[in-house]
């Protein structure tokens, strides 16, 4: 194909579609009506000599071919507006979409006040989140249609690149009223009643040691440090009892309600949980872990300037989120 009969303007229309897998959508984002975006993409179609997309019940699905063209195309659309200079990135002008992944933890403490901090300073600016426990959450991060993934990661790949948001230490939650709501919780507290946990992976989903490796991203999928608890209750001939397992952590005040259930999760969370509920914070009586919530975009983004005022942002709302939640520990 002779890159001299390519009108860039179907390159533009792949992108759309490739990123909302609807014709409809795809339009609104171009401003071009459905019937002029099916007839771009024949004409890319016949160019290419590939379907590049097939129409299904849950919407246009990408060929091989099309997944195989995605990452490099929309990298070089990138490259050709920054080389054009386009308009400089304006947050109280720009009607940007940014799709964050996160789950619903972070959603509450980091993403919830971030929405509201944007109101005043971005109102055009919209975020779609996503959750980040889908199991093709690098592929998505690779091919762009996520911007930025929110989580507790042991491994990021060199093609990724990462920033800590905040580090902060679990402490357990129980109801108001609980037996041992009165005094320092022991370890025998721990092996009396049993857990509720959280957890969106387990081994049938690849996840080892706590965390699900995928396209070299390696996510949390247990939000505890199992292996503290366990090694601690073990050296006093005790074993935990994790009774409940749920993959929501707002599921959490829901369960620990009329029951003697403990749960042991991330002080932010706790802090969020227990405002105006019937919850307690406790602390554990073993060395609890500290986990580091980093957030992870591609490469290709590192100099957008939007993206750079997204993740400014983040880390924004995230130092507020670990300053409210020190209050927890």
């Amino acid at each position: 194909m002779s890159i001299g009969r390519m009108d860039l303007n179907l390159l533009k229309v792949f992108d759309a579609v490739y990123e909302d897998r609807n014709l409809v959508l795809a339009g609104r984002r171009l401003n071009l009506t459905q019937s002029a975006v099916s007839h771009a993409l024949t004409r890319l179609r016949e160019l290419v000599g590939d379907e590049l997309f097939m129409r299904t019940g849950k919407g246009m699905v990408p060929t091989g071919r099309a997944a195989a063209m995605a990452p490099s195309l929309r990298d070089s659309l990138r490259r050709i507006e920054a080389t054009l200079g386009v308009e400089r990135f304006s947050p109280e002008k720009s009607n940007r979409r940014f799709v964050i992944a996160a789950n619903d933890h972070i959603t509450v403490v980091i993403l919830a006040p971030l929405s509201r901090k944007l109101q005043d300073t971005a109102p055009g600016v919209d975020l779609v989140i996503r959750p980040s426990t889908r199991l093709d959450l690098a592929e998505q991060i690779d091919i762009g249609r996520i911007d930025l993934a929110i989580g507790i990661f042991s491994q990021v790949p060199p093609r990724l690149s990462a920033r800590t948001l905040m580090s902060q230490r679990e402490v357990i939650l129980m109801r108001k009223g609980h037996p041992a709501s009165r005094r320092k919780l022991t370890l025998a507290d721990l092996a009396k009643y049993p857990l509720v946990t959280i957890s969106v992976g387990g081994q049938e989903e690849g996840a080892v040691d706590g965390f699900i490796l995928e396209r070299g991203l390696a996510r949390q999928s247990e939000m505890f440090a199992r292996h503290a608890l366990e090694e601690a209750l073990a050296e006093a001939g005790q074993v935990p009892r994790m009774r409940v397992t749920v993959p929501h952590s707002l599921a959490i005040p829901a369960m620990l309600l009329d029951s003697n259930m403990l749960s042991i999760v991330p002080a932010s969370l706790a802090k969020a949980l227990t405002r105006g509920s019937e919850l307690l914070i406790r602390q554990p009586p073993y060395r609890a872990g500290t986990s580091t919530t980093r957030a992870v975009w591609h490469q290709r983004n590192e100099h957008d300037e939007a993206h750079a005022w997204l993740r400014d942002m983040v880390a924004a709302a995230a130092r507020n989120a670990a300053g409210n939640s020190e209050e927890a520990e």
